[in-house]
């Protein structure tokens, strides 16, 4: 997987190996050490022991969250699946902001809207720890990886989004990006509208309140620190391969942490070394 998304987007190696083991830790089979890329299946090998699910990318909270750009909310009841309103609602951003093209200045506007949708609509809403951290890269990953390489103005067009969002396949003639690239402007949106992680309290829309204790992006190891926890809370009391497979798959976690967060987060062992 590490491999497909350099070759296939020129994804930055520690950008990649940070998000495939974040993905695998949380959502993919630790005993047969497959994930798969869309909802849980058969074929990642039996289940690993409860409460841990491998239930794959389209698991809610990690990289389909709450606020997406092009999926709804998992309280509306499909949280994977391209919504074409939600879509609709990208081309017109892209019209009103980009001059018909998805740049920053329209990733930071749409950014913006689709929380305030959620928290007028969701009263389940939450945009914290990982979820804060996804929900403000999936904003800046079109511009970075779904631009024609050949292009040197980082603007997305209507047909090549199309495809990529609803088609979920390369455009025609598509050059991946001439350099590698992470998350890259991924500050110029938040700063655009600053938005504290937190919630939707009481199962009421419109009640919102920050989280404090949240990771954000001045306190970055808070996120690797939310990581570990939510990984020793579906694994308790591993043994065997099991356990193996998590004590390796933790530490190549920590390979991508320091570089992607930025921060000199101290590597943790919750399984031992």
């Amino acid at each position: 997987m590490i491999t497909a998304v350099q070759e296939g987007f020129n994804m930055e190696n520690k950008f990649a190996i940070f998000v495939t083991y974040l993905a695998h830790l949380m959502n993919g089979n630790l005993i047969t050490d497959l994930l798969s890329i869309g909802g849980k299946t058969i074929k990642t090998g039996p289940d690993p022991p409860l409460p841990a699910h491998a239930g794959g990318f389209n698991v809610h909270g990690t990289f389909e969250g709450d606020a997406g750009m092009t999926r709804a909310d998992a309280f509306f009841g499909d949280n994977h699946s391209f919504n074409e309103t939600l879509f609709d609602k990208f081309v017109d951003f892209s019209n009103r902001y980009g001059g018909g093209f998805y740049n920053l200045t329209v990733a930071g506007e749409l950014r913006f809207q689709r929380l305030q949708d959620s928290i007028a609509t969701n009263p389940q809403f939450t945009f914290k720890n990982v979820r804060y951290f996804t929900g403000y890269g999936e904003s800046v990953f079109p511009i970075n990886f779904f631009v024609d390489g050949r292009k040197t103005n980082k603007k997305l067009d209507m047909d090549s989004a199309r495809s990529f969002f609803r088609d979920m396949r390369f455009p025609p003639d598509f050059f991946r990006s001439a350099m590698p690239m992470s998350n890259n402007g991924i500050i110029d949106v938040f700063l655009m509208h600053p938005f504290l992680p937190g919630g939707n309290l009481d199962g009421k829309v419109n009640n919102f309140a920050v989280d404090p204790a949240s990771a954000d992006f001045r306190t970055p190891c808070v996120l690797y620190e939310d990581i570990l926890n939510t990984v020793k809370s579906l694994y308790p009391n591993p043994t065997g391969v099991l356990r193996r497979n998590l004590i390796k798959n933790l530490h190549y976690l920590y390979l991508g942490v320091v570089a992607v967060l930025g921060s000199e987060c101290m590597e943790q062992f919750p399984y031992g070394q």
